[in-house]
This record gives structure tokens, sequence and C-alpha cells, in this order.
């Protein structure tokens, strides 16, 4: 008798699970699919500190405002160099504060290039 309920069973179609997710279908979930090195505030605080102090030691090398931004680019390429890294194959945190500073330092030199050019008339970095 236990074959024939077997049987049974073997030709009870099987409907597709699609749950709607309004009511509990007894079912074990789907899978979650997370991401190993999620971004975290502590990561994005730390290369943005990080990248402050090298955009600042950098920019104090620059004696003049031509100095200052010349040498603001060569830190922030640098700055964006270790950050794709840190993208590929490190923490991802780290790298959204790193471009995060940086293109901020680089608007803050922007701005100074700018304002000397409309003040004096005279492209100041070349």
């Amino acid at each position: 008798m236990s074959t024939a309920s077997v049987r049974v069973e073997e030709w009870v179609p099987v409907l597709p699970y699609n749950p709607s997710g309004l009511f509990p279908s007894g079912r074990p979930p789907r899978p979650t699919y997370r991401e190993p090195n999620p971004v975290g505030g502590a990561g994005v605080a730390a290369g943005a500190v990080g990248t402050l102090a090298w955009l600042v030691i950098f920019g104090l090398l620059g004696g003049s405002l031509v100095g200052y931004v010349w040498w603001t680019l060569l830190a922030g390429a640098l700055a964006w160099l270790a950050a794709l890294t840190l993208v590929r194959y490190g923490d991802r945190g780290v790298a959204a504060g790193i471009a995060i500073v940086t293109a901020g330092g680089w608007s803050i030199a922007t701005a100074a290039v700018l304002t000397r050019w409309t003040t004096s008339g005279d492209w100041p970095l070349w």
C-alpha cells in the first residue's frame, strides 16, 4: 500500500514556487547574496582622514599658488591610484573616503586658481 501512495505523490504536478510575500509559505526563503566586504562608515572616515592629511602635507610643499595646485594635483592623482587599487583588492569604504576628499581638495585648488585668474586677469598656472 505504501507503493500506491508513492505513485500518487509522484504524479502530483509541482507548481512553480512564486510566493507573493503576503503569507508565509512554510518553504525556506530564497538565498540572499551579500557583499563579502560591505562599505562601512569607519572605513570611509579612515580614508577621508588619511587623504586629508595626505593632501595637506603635499599642499604645504608648494610655496605659492602654482606650487600648491601642482602638488595637490599630483597628490590627488596618487590618492586616486590608491583608491582604484583598494576598490579592486581592498576595502571599498576606504576607497570611497579617498575619492570624496580628493575631489574636495581638487575643488579647492580649482577655486583658488579661478579666484586668482579673475582678480589678476592672468592665468596663474603657466
